[in-house]
């Protein structure tokens, strides 16, 4: 059996009682050890460091919130460091790669049930592992013509993107991040619920937000302070119809008008969904429709009547801009999500490192990102290639750096070409939204408002709540006591 690097500060010996304990619980089939099939899963998928260096010692498979809680006692017991993992992890921020090498993985992916579903409420409620495909299955099974908001890949976790994203349609692109009650496990086994899913009276309760004293779930979404188990997400109306469209741009300054045109459109929701600005690249695939420098899809639904009206004032108001071109699907009817962003196949075995910043919803803005990006890839030998979610007050950039995992210089090109766009992203003013492990560490030191106070509250929450330091230590920058000091924020380097 091939042995895997364990965790900092966990011998062993600990380490196999812990195993031990874990199959009691769990059962021998759901603990991935050694050369076990799946076990390779939990590891970042397209290494940027070391292959190997973010990777699993082990993997638990729990299926219900006891085994989950049993999983955590265990841990605190043993000292073991564990990292959650939701089914659809996005490779260019690690896959389900620990952010601690050596921490094990708990995969919640057998975690699978819509629990509720209210039609008049315009909710359910959703274990971790259910996925877009699962719930509109679910949604289909019982007659409900409605889709998940916010939506997502459907191989995704409902819960995962609602958490770790935090972006739905328009108008809702900025909303809390736990639009409805939580269900969490803590590191101590303790099991909470928030808002109004907290209620003990009779008779059915929705899984609304509001409750009594501070609203604790926002506190769970792009954090390590728990695992969620259960979260009511919003459902909307699935559309009548749905037309999707394409519209192409020559030229590199002409970004800047088109996302001050979009941006109206989508506070007065002219603009129902969320559109993207795609850059152009030398390797992006042929079938990308016309010529031009950036490419906006998006999608219209609604009633026939409706998306003509719609589709004739985002004509006109495009139409303002030189050398535009319209390209418009015809009419479809369903849940189909027009216009895949996805860029794994562009470069045959090539990896990504993936960053997102977050700004305003300018012009102005989203070229000052667009050139400190564009500016830095060259300067280290590598092509622009990202897009922007246009919101009607946030624009998500996400940049994109393909390289050869199987060569190490290209990999430390690339991780310093990131580096730099985390340091020049700050310094001009905008914030980045997530990160990949081996990036994260620079990230949240970029928000250093008097000497890094809200990493340091960030800090002082996870010692009450994880007192352990059990529950993936580092995410996001904040590292347990137990864990502080020892040099693990240095490019993910060990001490």
């Amino acid at each position: 059996m091939r042995a895997r690097p364990l965790p900092p500060g966990v011998d062993g010996r600990e380490f196999t009682r812990a195993l031990a304990a874990f199959r009691a619980a769990l059962g021998e089939r759901w603990v991935l050890t050694g050369d076990a099939v799946g076990l390779a899963g939990y590891a970042d998928p397209q290494p940027v460091l070391d292959a190997g260096h973010f990777t699993a010692s082990a993997a638990l498979l729990p299926a219900s919130v006891e085994d989950v809680r049993a999983v955590m006692r265990i841990a605190g017991s043993h000292g073991v460091p564990l990292s959650p993992v939701l089914p659809g992890r996005d490779p260019g921020y690690g896959g389900a790669a620990p952010r601690l090498p050596g921490a094990v993985a708990v995969d919640l992916g057998r975690m699978n049930r819509v629990t509720e579903v209210d039609a008049a409420g315009g909710y359910a409620v959703v274990e971790p592992g259910v996925t877009f495909h699962d719930l509109d299955a679910r949604l289909g099974e019982l007659g409900l013509k409605y889709r998940a908001d916010p939506a997502g890949p459907r191989w995704g976790s409902v819960l995962g993107e609602a958490l770790e994203r935090s972006a739905g349609g328009a108008g809702y692109e900025d909303a809390a991040a736990a639009p409805y009650g939580m269900e969490i496990v803590l590191a101590d086994g303790d099991v909470v619920r928030t808002g109004t899913a907290a209620l003990t009276g009779g008779g059915p309760r929705p899984w609304a937000p509001y409750g009594c004293g501070p609203a604790l779930g926002p506190m769970f979404a792009r954090s390590a302070l728990g695992v969620v188990t259960k979260l009511g997400v919003r459902l909307r109306p699935e559309p009548p119809a749905r037309r999707a469209y394409a519209v192409t741009f020559a030229r590199e300054e002409d970004l800047g008008p088109l996302v001050d045109i979009l941006r109206p459109l989508l506070m007065d929701r002219t603009l129902g969904d969320t559109p993207t600005v795609r850059g152009a690249s030398p390797t992006a695939p042929a079938e990308e429709p016309g010529t031009g420098r950036w490419h906006l899809y998006g999608a219209l639904t609604g009633a026939p009547s409706v998306m003509d009206a719609q589709w004739s004032v985002i004509h006109d108001a495009l139409a303002a801009v030189p050398g535009v071109r319209f390209h418009r699907a015809g009419e479809r009817t369903g849940p189909e999500r027009p216009f895949a962003d996805e860029t794994d196949d562009w470069v045959p075995d090539g990896g990504r490192l993936d960053l997102t910043p977050v700004s305003p919803a300018t012009g102005a803005d989203a070229l000052a990102q667009y050139t400190l990006a564009r500016d830095l890839a060259h300067a280290h030998g590598k092509d622009y290639l990202g897009a922007f979610a246009v919101g009607a007050r946030a624009l998500h950039h996400r940049f994109v750096a393909l390289f050869d995992p199987l060569d190490p210089g290209d990999r430390a090109r690339t991780l310093a070409l990131c580096e730099a766009l985390v340091r020049a992203t700050a310094a001009a003013g905008y914030g980045i939204q997530r990160a990949h492990p081996a990036l994260m560490d620079q990230v949240a030191a970029t928000y250093g408002f008097n000497d890094h106070a809200v990493l340091r509250l960030g800090e002082r929450i996870k010692d009450a709540l994880d007192a352990e330091g059990i529950l993936a230590p580092g995410k996001h920058g904040i590292w347990p006591r137990r864990y502080r000091g020892l040099g693990l924020s240095t490019k993910g380097v060990g001490p």
